[in-house]
């Protein structure tokens, strides 16, 4: 039962990502934080999917993961592969709600926070540096929200460097907000009775 339901928030996790993506954040080139703020980046530059891109920065630290987090690498595998299957997947519906580029970067970041907070409460996530801060949340016990505000927050200053400056601010509010959703969802996570690792 445990494992079915971890399935299913799989699924949901990764739809709100999907559509908290695609309906409110590429219509403004806004970017979140990130191995996903890097798959947008490659695809609002030079159009390349933006699922395949977090899939393929996201190998290193699953290498990672094999050989010094296998937990996690088995727990959060099935999410990434996901997560960019849906992001990809909900690409075509990018026009389909039109806000005003303040609530829409609010509102898509909210939806990728509640997403992968449902994910991290089950002890899986998008993998990318979503692991990483898990990582970094099992050694330290700092909230796993804050660790993926800070690394996000590094990516973004990057990426920022090849965006508008509204769409430089628009992302800021949208890793707030990713950052703020992810933290209330995600708080009351507790590990898996199997599982030796305590975030």
């Amino acid at each position: 039962m445990y494992l079915f339901k971890k399935g299913l928030v799989i699924i949901f996790g990764s739809i709100f990502i999907a559509l908290g993506i695609n309906l409110f954040l590429v219509p403004y080139e806004i970017l979140d934080g990130g191995v996903i703020g890097i798959g947008l980046i490659f695809n609002y530059l030079w159009g390349v999917k933006t699922g395949a891109t977090i899939i393929l920065f996201s190998i290193p630290i699953f290498v990672v993961a094999w050989y010094k987090y296998r937990e996690y690498f088995y727990n959060s595998l099935h999410g990434m592969i996901i997560s960019s299957f849906f992001i990809d997947l909900f690409k075509p519906f990018s026009q389909l709600v039109i806000l005003e580029s303040v609530p829409s970067a609010l509102v898509g970041g909210s939806l990728v926070g509640i997403g992968i907070g449902f994910m991290l409460r089950y002890r899986t996530s998008t993998g990318g540096t979503d692991l990483v801060a898990q990582f970094i949340s099992a050694k330290t016990g700092v909230n796993v929200g804050i660790n993926i505000f800070v690394i996000d927050s590094l990516v973004l200053i990057v990426g920022g460097l090849l965006l508008s400056m509204d769409s430089f601010l628009l992302s800021i509010m949208t890793i707030l907000s990713v950052a703020l959703s992810t933290s209330l969802i995600a708080r009351k996570t507790k590990p898996h009775p199997h599982s030796p690792i305590t975030a």
